[in-house]
């Protein structure tokens, strides 16, 4: 059995959570770890498995949850603070990610590898069968996020600290082979299960199937339109297999070190309140009268309506009050309840919509149109909303062209991830260059037509890999995405 330095046995969730609440653009903070190589302990799986839960949802809800946030114009700086004004700009540093890349790699890749290697335990299985496919999702954020990446060569901890990079290609085919091998580990009948330590779906390992399935159909239509043969079979190997319906997301309280990452990051920055709302989305949400416009954005007091400001007009300054994001996706600095917001690693409506399009890629058999308005029901459904006429008046209109079908689902899909999915949403409009009302930042220092297409990869790996392979620009386009 593996020996693990001590701060294995030190590390809990609301300690993960509260070490990880560091600043994303403007306050390069890093934790200082003090490990005695003298003194290791051997760690009890279940200790794991909640630390490496959270560092991913630390990224998902909070740098990337900016990030994507802001390029897929959810959200914008505001003019009354600067920390954001760098990613408005399109001008982020190789430094801003140091954070999120050490996260996905040295808290949660690490401990995701150490749970593996106890896969040959029964009492271990299941928790082995969770990281495989937490593994598969990680990989996911990080070649999504960045390109190519290291794999066969990450998580070697000490080991290797120089690891060579595998291509976006190789990594995608790991990331159905972890899912598989996660999926080949569920065993209902086993009486080694998580309980609470699992944060996500409390040791329900049918949940876990489902979001292994839902996680592979996700990852499949990704790369629809550069492998269209390889989605497909992937695809109709999905056909009668159960997708998820609920959300899966982890849930925080008020308690230090325990707030929604989003909030703790806000908390940690003074609570000043760097990000409002952006004319982009808010505007097209109220030229469909979308209820959930009320709910995603706070009104101002004094009008009792939505007042959002152009993406990226930070340096003017407005007549009127501005609306932020509210409380229910974390991000309303001054609203204590934004510490209980959730972050959504897959959404029930997501996986509605994910059937949908591959429904009408033909990759699936069902009722596009049905599952269409499923995802939006479940978006409203997740937040207490009725959704009223929306479904069967205002989004009532099923086109017949596959490729509106398609932008439909994509555009419905973008409003259903407002502030919550903010990643996962600038994502797919690189995938499929929907919704199409995507404007220029006022701030942009990029020339014209020109939007932000990947992260940058971080210091860290440019100053001390010596198998770095080189930089990228912000406007270099992932291996998936071919759309003209």
């Amino acid at each position: 059995m593996k020996l693990l330095s001590k701060r294995y046995i030190t590390k809990s969730v609301a300690g993960m959570l509260a070490v990880l609440a560091l600043s994303v653009s403007g306050c390069k903070k890093f934790l200082d770890v003090n490990d005695n190589p003298n003194l290791p302990e051997q760690v009890d799986v279940p200790l794991i498995l909640p630390s490496a839960q959270a560092a991913i949802a630390h990224v998902v809800g909070n740098h990337f949850q900016i990030y994507g946030s802001i390029w897929g114009q959810y959200w914008t700086q505001s003019p009354y603070s600067s920390q954001y004004k760098s990613i408005d700009q399109y001008q982020p540093g190789s430094n801003d990610f140091d954070r999120p890349w050490g996260i996905l790699y040295n808290d949660a890749f690490e401990d995701l590898q150490i749970i593996i290697g106890y896969k040959g335990q029964e009492k271990y299985k299941q928790y082995a069968a969770i990281a495989y496919i937490l593994k598969a999702y990680d990989l996911q954020l990080v070649t999504d996020a960045f390109g190519d990446a290291p794999l066969k060569e990450a998580g070697l901890g000490d080991l290797n600290l120089s690891p060579h990079y595998d291509s976006q290609q190789e990594i995608y085919d790991s990331i159905f082979s972890y899912i598989n091998q996660g999926q080949a580990l569920i065993d209902n009948a086993s009486s080694f299960v998580p309980g609470d330590e699992d944060l996500i779906f409390g040791g329900d390992m049918d949940q876990w199937m489902a979001f292994g399935n839902t996680l592979k159909l996700r990852a499949y239509l990704r790369i629809a339109l550069k492998d269209g043969v390889k989605a497909k079979a992937g695809i109709q190997a999905l056909q009668g297999k159960p997708f998820l319906t609920e959300d899966a997301k982890i849930s925080y309280s008020q308690t230090g070190g325990n707030q929604n990452p989003l909030n703790a990051e806000m908390i940690g920055l003074g609570g000043t309140q760097n990000l409002v709302a952006s004319a982009t989305c808010v505007n097209a949400m109220k030229a469909l009268k979308d209820p959930r416009e009320i709910v995603f954005y706070r009104r101002v007091v004094a009008t009792g309506i939505v007042t959002p400001i152009p993406q990226g007009s930070f340096n003017t300054t407005p007549d009127e009050t501005i609306s932020t994001p509210s409380y229910v996706v974390g991000a309303r600095a001054s609203d204590p309840n934004s510490a209980l917001a959730p972050v959504k690693l897959i959404s029930g409506a997501e996986s509605y919509f994910l059937q949908a399009e591959a429904v009408v890629r033909g990759y699936l058999t069902g009722n596009a149109q049905t599952l269409y308005q499923e995802g939006i029901t479940a978006s409203f459904t997740s937040y207490g909303i009725e959704p009223g006429t929306y479904v069967t008046d205002v989004v009532a209109t099923w086109p017949a062209d596959p490729e509106q079908k398609i932008n439909a689902i994509i555009t419905q899909k973008y409003f259903a991830m407002c502030g919550n999915q903010g990643f996962e949403a600038w994502t797919e409009w690189r995938r499929t260059g929907y919704p199409t009302f995507f404007v220029r930042s006022e701030a942009s220092v990029l020339g014209n037509g020109l939007y932000p297409q990947r992260m940058l990869y971080p210091n860290t790996e440019i100053t001390r890999n010596s198998n770095f392979p080189g930089l990228k620009t912000v406007t270099t386009k992932m291996w998936w995405d071919v759309k003209d």
